[in-house]
């Protein structure tokens, strides 16, 4: 009975932390988004106008560039978790830890905590929705580029 209310709130604790996360990433990702939009200038008007050329495709590349760095920087948040609640001892290992599950890589749960380790599979499910976010942003501005 001690053993089912500690697995309890230990589920409770891990829906509650993913659910946080998933609200931090999402603020994130739209802050990201928007902050490259007006960074690039990308705007409806403006790459309708740009032939594809050497200018869009500079374009494209830093918007590409800038994706990476966004990943990055939700990677690092979710390492920063980690390390936070004592799952990960060393910066690397947290970080390695968060690419390769935010990227659906598969890394397995035996490095993580017993009692944390669904944050892994939320983190993947996490990073799984905000890359197809990115795909869908990289998508649009490319078809504003097309003639037509």
């Amino acid at each position: 009975m001690v053993e089912e209310s500690v697995q309890t709130v230990t589920l409770g604790k891990q829906l509650a932390a993913s659910g946080g996360m998933m609200l931090v990433m999402t603020i994130v990702h739209a802050l990201g988004l928007t902050g490259i939009s007006k960074l690039l200038n990308l705007r409806k008007e403006r790459l309708k106008e740009m032939d594809f050329s050497f200018r869009s495709i500079s374009v494209l590349s830093g918007m590409g560039l800038l994706l990476l760095v966004l990943h990055t920087v939700e990677i690092g948040i979710f390492a920063a978790f980690y390390l936070l609640i004592d799952a990960m001892q060393t910066v690397e290992e947290a970080l390695y830890y968060s690419a390769s599950t935010y990227a659906t890589l598969g890394r397995t749960a035996d490095y993580f905590p017993a009692d944390w380790r669904l944050m892994g599979a939320i983190e993947a499910l996490i990073g799984f929705l905000l890359i197809g976010w990115s795909t869908a942003f990289i998508v649009s501005k490319v078809n504003r580029l097309m003639p037509g």
